[in-house]
């Protein structure tokens, strides 16, 4: 198995991502720990992973918070001995248009997208350098290359872009201690929010053959990819068959890019 005797946390914990993330390492063979803000999102998905809790725990935490960040790094240590990953999943990606939005909404975003993300970082840094070394995986958006037209989100874009410009810097830092630092880029992901946005487009006249046609014509695969198909590029990351890839991004896409 890719990450037979790996601990990984993976902050950012819901119904969607998150989740399948932290399902796909469990399935890789890692121990995994999970973070989130809801409680209630962290018990179902442990619960999912393993009934007997042996290989999951989980911590409640908001990446805003530098010391809750600790906290979850604690926890894995406390529980499994050390910490061989981290992938950042966790972000607000709700607040949608250009400038017109709201300036302190702004603020929120970029302080959890990009500080919190930094944060969690930080946090797992000295107990990776402990492990000999390990994998960062960072969650980009495609909406920070080029924007999607059918929904308009310049701050999240925004963020996520300095995310990329991080992960440049982190690279150059963390690699001479053996710390890999990349990133897994989605377009849209067939899972939660995605079957949302497809159903309130029904709502308003398109039959879903036309909703998904709005999605998928830019793909040359003609396949949104699922949670689970961007869980497991983030997986290849987090393994050793990825043990000289550092600084790199991995889009997952279905082929789709600007014309």
């Amino acid at each position: 198995m890719l990450l037979e005797g790996k601990v990984i946390i993976v902050s950012g914990v819901g119904p969607g991502l998150g989740r399948e993330v932290a399902l796909a390492a469990a399935r890789d063979g890692a121990a995994v720990v999970l973070g989130a803000r809801r409680e209630a999102n962290l018990e179902a998905a442990a619960a999912e992973i393993d009934p007997k809790g042996e290989t999951v725990a989980w911590k409640a935490t908001d990446i805003r918070d530098e010391a809750q960040c600790q906290a979850l790094v604690a926890q894995a240590v406390s529980c499994f001995g050390r910490v061989d990953g981290l992938v950042n999943v966790a972000a607000l990606d709700t607040v949608m248009g250009g400038l017109d939005g709201d300036a302190e909404q702004w603020r929120q975003t970029l302080d959890t997208n990009v500080v919190g993300t930094l944060q969690m970082v930080r946090a797992a840094v000295p107990a990776l350098k402990e492990a000999g070394g390990g994998s960062v995986v960072m969650i980009g958006s495609q909406t920070a290359f080029w924007p999607a037209p059918l929904v308009p989100q310049m701050i999240y874009g925004a963020s996520k872009g300095a995310l990329a410009s991080a992960v440049w810097f982190l690279n150059r830092e963390l690699g001479p201690s053996r710390i890999r630092v990349n990133t897994v880029v989605p377009t849209w992901m067939w899972g939660p929010p995605v079957e949302m946005f497809v159903d309130m487009m029904v709502a308003g006249g398109l039959t879903t053959e036309e909703a998904m046609a709005r999605i998928t014509g830019p793909m040359p695969l003609g396949e949104i990819p699922s949670d689970g198909d961007v869980a497991n590029a983030v997986t290849f990351f987090l393994s050793e068959r990825a043990r000289t890839i550092s600084g790199q991004t991995l889009f997952v896409n279905s082929g789709e890019f600007p014309h």
